[in-house]
């Protein structure tokens, strides 16, 4: 089956008559007949259904039609990728994941390809797993960035080789702040701030060895510094990552993290089986060679 057989099918379909397709393709209506008898036969199925006035498709020749147009689709955009010059790449980049100090791994990736290739764009956003993963399947971003535990069956994914630690940020004159490390003892009867990237998983839960209804949690929040401020009034004690918020210096803040330790790696996501732009591919390639 050859590129041109299916341009000259695809004509026959819109046509939805020989002559009227061979007019359009500037070929003689016997050479485009003998070619779609030639395709039926290489296929071993019937395409057409042969009217006085029209012709029109069978399962099959509906099913060819639509792996035609994808095949005919892909093969331009990568024509036209190929035939683009290197200083001609452009694009935009869309990601989308929660705060963490393990997307520095995606800035640097991304400053390499912009120091390459000034004219592409990158756009962040920010949310937890269930909305990346929403916004990734909607096609509204071309990788997601998930903190574990999450399924990822549905995509293909890279484990990034820093991970996050799980601990509490505190004012400083808070009696917590005295120790080394918080344990869920420590937690059970102060008010807490819940980060909803750990809103019902169970790794959180199994920390604390009680449910979220035993535990006095006051306030939840999906951005630490907005989570900080309420910290920064004294209405509790934020659940969180670190290396996010700068409690170094002067600020009035600190960060303890958990005992036993609590970590969770990361992956970055995409569609299985996606096609991806020059600039995108060029990124990943990128991020590849940072992390191996």
């Amino acid at each position: 089956m050859e590129l041109r057989e299916l341009k000259y099918f695809l004509a026959v379909t819109r046509e939805q008559n020989i002559s009227k397709a061979a007019e359009a393709l500037f070929i003689t209506q016997p050479n485009l007949s003998r070619q779609m008898q030639n395709l039926e036969k290489e296929i071993g199925q019937q395409l057409f259904i042969r009217g006085t006035k029209k012709i029109t498709l069978t399962e099959a020749g509906k099913l060819l039609r639509k792996r035609a147009e994808e095949i005919i689709e892909l093969y331009t955009q990568t024509e036209a990728e190929l035939h683009t010059p290197i200083t001609g790449i452009s694009g935009d980049i869309y990601i989308g994941g929660g705060e963490s100090y393990v997307m520095g791994l995606i800035a640097k990736a991304a400053y390499s390809v912009r120091c390459d290739y000034p004219n592409v764009k990158f756009h962040l956003f920010s949310g937890d797993s269930g909305t990346i993963s929403e916004r990734l399947d909607k096609g509204l971003i071309d990788f997601g960035i998930f903190i574990e535990p999450f399924d990822l069956s549905k995509y293909d994914h890279m484990r990034l080789p820093q991970y996050d630690t799980w601990g509490v940020i505190m004012r400083k004159d808070s009696p917590l702040a005295e120790k080394e490390y918080i344990t869920p003892e420590d937690l059970w009867d102060k008010p807490i701030i819940r980060s909803r990237q750990s809103i019902g998983k169970n790794k959180i839960g199994e920390w604390f060895k009680k449910t979220d209804e035993e535990l006095n949690i006051v306030a939840t929040g999906n951005l630490l510094y907005n989570m900080s401020l309420l910290v920064k009034e004294g209405l509790g004690y934020a659940i969180t990552l670190d290396k996010i918020l700068n409690t170094s210096g002067d600020s009035d803040l600190c960060f303890r993290p958990l005992y036993p330790e609590l970590i969770s790696h990361l992956d970055i996501a995409w569609k299985k089986y996606q096609v991806f732009p020059k600039c995108t591919e060029i990124f990943l390639k990128r991020l590849q060679e940072n992390i191996y």
